[in-house]
């Protein structure tokens, strides 16, 4: 059959009031352009007569502008999950005007599947290519399209020609049984393919809106004197462990998480002599990663999302060839999941805003209450690596913030998970250890030398037992930020 073509607008007509709308991509990578600003506008159109008008959105990762910006300042969301990144939702979720609720990316496209969250009314899906037998090719990212595909009962596709047709191939995009028939995720090394190079779409819910949209992936921040001394910490302990035997020669596959301190770890392992050649399995791939493809320093990099600045994108699309061999996009059920990353002896790299000085680390809230952006894959990785890094700077605010806290705001990875914690004064190892020799190892290694006598004197006056907690003072470096805008301020009785 041949298949329908609209325009943006009519495609967003199709979307009613209180629907759940599924997006493709994860990060701004794959997400639609065009059509959720029509939503918008519809939004804001249904709002000015008088009219309720707002939908659930469940995505990949975070998305673009054109979706968590746009639609929320329209008042269009009523909830959203698993992970946000926008200024502007991040507002009207700590305002409570949007119920967003936190979750582990690996595990929203099966919540979908069983019933968890209500329906996928609708599919929107970022597409380089489609058939007229509905076979849809994704474009630079994946995220949860092809459970909401086969979910919703109206796909409508964003043929995006700025993405080349010749982008088929780079995906691999398995279906994964439910239980109790799910059989084992057959990912043996960083380059298994195991699925499709499509998403198969029943013909008769597709339209199509065609559109010409580039990424909005914006610049990093450039690796600075604090983020490069974080890096070549990072690799210094990789070196470390190779020599000591517990990385085998052969070293193993890197996950690392998304922003300017990945940027720069990746950037100082590929630096460092004593770090073999290295192959990536992550969620997001950016902008190190392409260039030390290039460099041959790692030879493939398995992900969900080419979550790269658009100078970047430019360069794989006009050496598609080669990157096509050395680059697989796999969903986020897959590229996030326990199964595999145990399997693969994945060392995974993520970073903190906070941690206490006994392992547990808070990567989602600002002060315990104000969300940031969300738990993301974090969770994935850590709780299942090889070997689990956290990497944060000492301080923030120039000072005025530890990010070595006596007791973390919020709890996303316990001292369970937690193996290495990595600032730019050092790196503790926090394998082995008990609560209170953590503590010495975290004080003595990673906090700010400012902050260190009044962590220490916290722990002397800890309570007797395995963890030497001070309720009443576990929190006073955040009562000081509240009350007088510098944590250093902090009383200790």
């Amino acid at each position: 059959m041949v298949l329908k073509i609209i325009s943006a607008a009519e495609a967003a007509s199709l979307i009613k009031n209180d629907d759940n709308v599924g997006f493709s991509g994860f990060t701004h990578a794959g997400c639609p352009k065009v059509v959720p600003l029509e939503i918008a506008k519809k939004a804001e159109k249904e709002h000015a007569e008088g009219k309720p008008f707002q939908i659930g959105i469940f995505t990949g990762a975070s998305t673009g502008d054109n979706i968590d910006g746009a639609l929320s300042r329209a008042k269009a969301i009523k909830f959203r999950t698993p992970y946000q990144t926008n200024k502007n939702i991040r507002n009207a979720i700590n305002n409570e005007e949007i119920s967003y609720f936190d979750l582990h990316l690996s595990t929203l496209s099966q919540d979908l599947r069983y019933g968890f969250y209500g329906n996928v009314d609708v599919a929107i899906i970022e597409a380089s290519g489609i058939t007229d037998d509905g076979k849809i090719i994704p474009t630079s990212g994946v995220g949860i399209s092809s459970t909401i595909v086969k979910m919703a009962r109206l796909v409508i596709v964003e043929l995006n020609s700025w993405h080349p047709k010749e982008l088929r191939g780079i995906h691999d995009l398995d279906d994964i049984q439910d239980p109790p028939h799910r059989a084992e995720i057959p990912v043996i090394n960083v380059k298994s393919r195991i699925g499709k190079e499509y998403i198969q779409a029943d013909p008769a819910k597709i339209v199509v809106v065609e559109t010409n949209a580039p990424n909005d992936g914006g610049c990093f921040a450039p690796v600075d004197e604090i983020t490069s001394k974080i890096g070549e910490n990072a690799a210094v302990f990789l070196v470390n462990e190779i020599n000591r035997g517990t990385i085998p020669q052969s070293f193993l596959p890197i996950q690392s998480g998304v922003g300017n301190i990945a940027n720069a770890v990746l950037a100082a392992m590929g630096n460092n002599e004593a770090i073999p050649n290295f192959e990536i399995y992550t969620e997001v791939i950016q902008d190190a990663v392409i260039d030390l493809l290039e460099k041959g320093r790692i030879t493939f990099a398995s992900g969900g999302t080419l979550t790269v600045s658009n100078p970047y994108i430019e360069r794989i699309y006009q050496n598609l060839p080669f990157f096509k061999e050395r680059i697989v996009l796999r969903t986020s059920e897959i590229s996030n999941n326990p199964e595999v990353i145990r399997r693969l002896g994945i060392i995974s790299m993520n970073t903190a805003i906070e941690a206490d000085i006994f392992g547990n680390v808070n990567s989602t809230h600002i002060l315990g209450s104000k969300m940031m952006n969300g738990l993301g894959g974090s969770g994935d990785f850590t709780r299942n690596a090889y070997i689990s890094i956290f990497l944060t700077p000492s301080t923030a605010k120039g000072g005025n913030i530890s990010a070595i806290v006596p007791m973390v705001s919020h709890t996303d990875h316990n001292e369970h998970s937690v193996k290495v914690i990595i600032s730019e004064y050092g790196v503790a190892d926090l394998r082995g250890k008990s609560p209170r020799e953590r503590a010495v190892c975290i004080i003595e290694n990673c906090a700010h030398p400012e902050y260190r006598p009044l962590l220490y004197k916290y722990l002397e006056n800890g309570a007797e037992g395995q963890t030497p907690i001070n309720l009443y003072d576990a929190f006073a470096f955040h009562k000081a930020f509240m009350e007088t805008g510098d944590m250093r301020n902090a009383i200790i009785e």
